[in-house]
């Protein structure tokens, strides 16, 4: 309904007038709340429009229509859904420094094994040094970072062993010399 009188005795007028003439007047169409109407305005004009969807037909036939949602698990849990996107898009390195540092440090001899230098070793491990020396520097919140920063030389004496190790184990061993034996006969 329009706030304005003059508009609503006009709509009255008019529809009388229809009534008089037999035709039955159509119903004033909602429109979305005003700015600044209460939330009870707001939450009232959207269970309208969710239940004239429903009687219109809107919401059948939707994938996944009658069946349980899969996954919800045992607790509540709030961030449930933000979750599921990530491991359905397989998203890493999301999470507060702490964690991230922390999972990075435990995967961190498996990364420097997939560079084939030196420098890029020297420079992988300077980066990490120097984001986890930055996340304790941060005052964000979360858990506190307690992460170690890593000796570069020890580290790369450590890489260097096991690229050694990889290239022994791969390497084929030196073929054996075939040693002939003369027999004599007596």
């Amino acid at each position: 309904m329009s706030d304005d009188p003059r508009q609503a005795a006009e709509r009255y007028r008019l529809d009388r007038r229809l009534r008089d003439a037999g035709i039955e007047p159509e119903p004033e169409k909602t429109s979305a709340p005003e700015r600044g109407s209460t939330a009870a305005e707001r939450a009232a004009y959207v269970e309208t429009q969710i239940q004239q969807a429903i009687r219109r037909g809107d919401f059948d036939d939707l994938p996944g229509a009658g069946k349980p949602l899969t996954n919800l698990g045992d607790s509540h849990d709030p961030d449930w859904w933000i979750r599921r996107k990530i491991e359905s898009e397989k998203l890493s390195g999301l999470g507060p420094p702490a964690l991230t540092l922390r999972v990075e440090h435990a995967e961190l001899a498996d990364r420097m094994d997939a560079f084939s230098r030196e420098a890029d070793v020297r420079e992988a491990l300077e980066d990490f040094n120097r984001r986890v020396v930055e996340a304790r520097r941060q005052l964000l919140g979360g858990p506190p970072v307690v992460t170690p920063t890593v000796d570069v030389d020890a580290e790369l004496a450590a890489w260097s062993a096991r690229r050694r190790a990889r290239e022994a184990a791969a390497s084929p061993p030196p073929p054996m010399r075939r040693r002939l034996r003369w027999f004599r006969s007596r």
